[in-house]
């Protein structure tokens, strides 16, 4: 498993009627295939995030998407960027993302984290909880959700959550590989060292060099080389073959989350959304993830297109832009 340049789909806000919704999302998990992508993500949402729009837009549930992608392509990998722990019991989390695996042939990978987003659980009546308690559940369902994906019978009890051998079949493999997102120094930097095969690190860009010495602390603290764990970041791209025209469509998106970039000093921008914004024509988009990601110690890229991903020909433009950045 390596995922060095992934393709995530943040939105399903196309501008077309439901029925013609899902063709949209498979014409851009194809198309991110044949331009080299590794992998193709959906969020695991029931409502759109705050920085992408209003609550109410188009959400497509994670793994009902993910199995109509598998059934759609042939060799791209397929996950949730990433799965809310919480708004699953672990045992049914690992069933899900097997039958995911067996559907697609060995394409699925578990991307999981602690959860977050507090209107969903109040609206869809899951426990919130408080952060620590969050990650708690995390670790517990770790624990079980590691040893059903490798053909075990696992018996846990738990404050959180109880197995009693619980099997997991049919399976296609005893390695389907767990990805960890987030961007949390301690909690989740420390378990994606104990339990994952590859981290996202979802942070500003800025931060990065920081992000970087701190997974290098809780990889040692495990004892746990560091080339074992594969690494990305999740990075907000607007590309056009017209540099300017993607600057203003930047500027257009941030002007809508009440953010106006002129006049901003250097430590102001680095506060703001564009810090994790990479935006230009293809070679100036490259040049930018280059110097300000790959250069900082980190291994792939996962890229979403939030404004245009899903017109025809995007996905391919930021695909032959960005692999010869990641491919050895």
């Amino acid at each position: 498993m390596s995922i060095r340049l992934g393709y995530q789909m943040p939105n399903f806000s196309y501008g077309v009627a439901p029925a013609d919704l899902f063709p949209a999302v498979v014409a851009q998990a194809r198309e991110a295939e044949a331009a080299g992508f590794d992998a193709a993500f959906v969020m695991d949402h029931f409502y759109q995030l705050p920085l992408l729009g209003a609550p109410g837009e188009p959400m497509l549930e994670a793994y009902t998407a993910l199995a109509g992608l598998a059934a759609s392509t042939e060799r791209i990998q397929l996950s949730a960027l990433v799965t809310g722990n919480t708004y699953r019991n672990p045992a049914l989390t690992a069933k899900t993302v097997t039958t995911l695996d067996v559907v697609s042939r060995g394409r699925a990978v578990l991307g999981i984290g602690a959860g977050w987003f507090e209107l969903e659980h109040q609206a869809y009546g899951f426990e919130f909880g408080t952060f620590t308690e969050r990650f708690e559940r995390l670790e517990e369902a770790l624990q079980i959700i590691q040893p059903m994906l490798r053909g075990e019978q696992p018996t846990f009890e738990g404050r959180w959550y109880r197995t009693e051998n619980a099997l997991n079949e049919p399976r296609v493999r005893d390695d389907l590989p767990i990805l960890l997102g987030g961007g949390g120094e301690k909690k989740t930097f420390a378990l994606a060292a104990r339990f994952a095969d590859h981290l996202n690190i979802i942070c500003n860009a800025s931060e990065l060099p920081r992000k970087v010495e701190a997974l290098q602390a809780r990889l040692d603290e495990a004892g746990r080389a560091p080339e074992t764990l594969e690494t990305s970041f999740l990075a907000f791209v607007i590309v056009d073959e017209d540099g300017d025209r993607a600057r203003k469509t930047q500027a257009e998106l941030l002007a809508r989350m009440g953010v106006d970039l002129s006049g901003l000093s250097a430590e102001e921008l680095r506060q703001t959304p564009a810090d994790r914004q990479f935006v230009g024509a293809p070679d100036e988009v490259a040049e930018q993830l280059q110097t300000r990601v790959l250069d900082q110690g980190i291994d792939g890229l996962i890229v979403n297109l939030v404004t245009n991903g899903h017109e025809p020909g995007v996905v391919d433009l930021a695909g032959r832009a960005l692999a010869p950045l990641v491919r050895g």
